[in-house]
C-alpha cells in the first residue's frame, strides 16, 4: 500500500500537536485526525484566554498563545491535518497495520496515537428555564476575551479551579467579581480561595445556588437561593454571569475500541502502549497509577511513545532522539 502512515494521531489538542511535531522531526509519515473544525481541543474551546503557569519555559502564557506557538512549531514540517473528521473504528489487518474507518474515508496506519483528551465535550449548562435567552451576551460558559468584562460587575458560579482562577484573573480588570458556590467548601486550591478573599473587589457567597435570571435596566438580575435551607434568597445585579460547572464528556467511542480501560481512560504501559499492540494513548485519555493530568505531563509522554513506536517499526534505523541531531537530519 502506498498511502500508509507510520503514525496517525487522533486529536489536535496541545498534546496531539506536539506529538505530530516530534514524530515529523523523527521523519515519520504522520497524519492528524481531528473531529472539531479547528485545532487546539479543549484549550481552544474552553479556556483560550486563561493564563497557564505550568508550561515549561513560560512564566505565563494564555491558552490561545500556547496553541498558536504549537501550530507555528508544527507548520515548519508541513503536517497533514484532517479537520471535521472523526475516527469511528479501527481494525488490525496485520502486525503494525491498521485499517481506520472515519466518517469520511478509510485510511491505513502502522500505529495509532490516541490524544483525544477527555473525548467529545461540552460545558455543563445552567439548568434554569430561561438561561438560553442570555447566552452569549450576559451568560457565558467560557471566557473568549477577558476584555469584554473590563470595568464590569461580574458573577462567577462554580467551586473548582477554573471558577476560582477566573475570579482572580478577572478581578484585575473588572469593577467587581462575586464568586458563588453551592457548598461551603471549594474544590479549588485553598490558597486561591484565600487570595480571592483578600482582594478588595471580590466577594465569596456560599452556600448559594442560582435560582432565577431576569433583566432590569440592561443588567442581569441573578436570584440566589441558599442551598441547604432553600428558604433564603439574595438578588445580585450584574453585567454578566460566568458559569464554570465543568463539562460533560462523551466517551462512547472509547467503549467501542475494545481497549482495556481504568476510570474511563485507556490503560497504558510505561511506553504509553495500550492493550492492543501498536495503539498508544497520551495525555488525559491515558491512565497510569499516580499520573498527574497536566499538559506538561502529556508533552513528556509524546517522545516516549514516538520513540518506542519507531524503534519497533524500524529496528535497524539509526534512532537519534535529541532535537539538535534530529533537526540536522531533517534539514539534510
Amino acid at each position: 500500500m502506498e498511502n500508509v502512515y507510520d503514525i496517525t494521531i487522533i486529536g489536535a489538542g496541545p498534546i496531539g500537536l506536539f506529538t505530530a511535531t516530534y514524530a515529523l522531526m523523527r521523519q515519520a509519515k504522520v497524519q492528524i485526525i481531528e473531529s472539531l473544525s479547528e485545532i487546539g481541543g479543549q484549550v481552544s474551546a474552553l479556556f483560550p484566554a486563561k493564563h497557564l503557569y505550568d508550561i515549561p519555559g513560560f512564566d505565563e502564557i494564555t491558552g490561545s498563545e500556547l496553541i498558536s506557538n504549537l501550530e507555528n512549531q508544527l507548520n515548519r514540517f508541513k503536517p497533514t491535518i484532517n479537520l471535521n473528521e472523526t475516527m469511528l473504528s479501527f481494525e488490525k489487518v496485520d502486525d503494525y497495520l491498521f485499517k481506520i474507518q472515519t466518517d469520511k474515508r478509510i485510511t491505513y496506519s502502522k500505529t495509532i496515537f490516541l490524544a483525544t483528551g477527555v473525548g467529545a465535550f461540552e460545558p455543563r449548562k445552567l439548568k434554569i428555564e430561561n438561561a438560553e435567552k442570555y447566552e452569549g451576551h450576559k451568560l457565558f460558559y467560557s471566557v473568549p476575551d477577558p476584555l469584554i468584562f473590563k470595568d464590569k460587575k461580574i458573577v462567577i458560579a462554580g467551586g473548582g479551579d477554573s471558577a476560582a482562577d477566573w475570579t482572580l484573573e478577572l478581578s484585575k480588570i473588572a469593577n467587581q467579581v462575586t464568586l458563588v458556590h453551592r457548598r461551603d467548601n471549594f474544590r479549588a486550591l485553598e490558597s486561591t480561595i484565600s487570595d480571592i478573599k483578600a482582594q478588595s473587589n471580590t466577594e465569596v457567597l456560599t452556600p448559594f445556588m442560582i435560582d432565577n435570571l431576569d433583566e432590569s435596566a440592561d443588567k442581569l438580575v441573578i436570584t440566589l437561593k441558599r442551598s441547604k435551607t432553600k428558604d433564603e434568597f439574595e438578588k445580585i445585579s450584574a453585567d454578566a454571569l460566568i458559569v464554570n460547572y465543568g463539562f460533560k464528556t462523551d466517551t462512547s467511542l472509547l467503549r467501542k475500541w475494545n481497549l482495556e480501560t481504568e476510570q474511563r481512560k485507556i490503560t497504558v504501559n510505561s511506553y504509553q502502549e495500550a492493550s492492543i499492540k501498536g495503539i498508544y494513548a497520551i495525555g488525559d485519555i491515558a491512565y497510569q497509577p499516580g499520573k498527574v493530568e497536566l499538559i506538561a505531563t502529556g508533552f513528556g509522554e509524546a517522545p516516549i511513545a514516538i520513540n518506542h513506536a519507531l524503534t519497533t517499526l524500524y529496528p535497524n534505523k539509526r534512532q537519534a532522539t535529541h532535537s539538535t541531531q534530529l533537526m540536522k537530519d531533517f534539514k539534510d
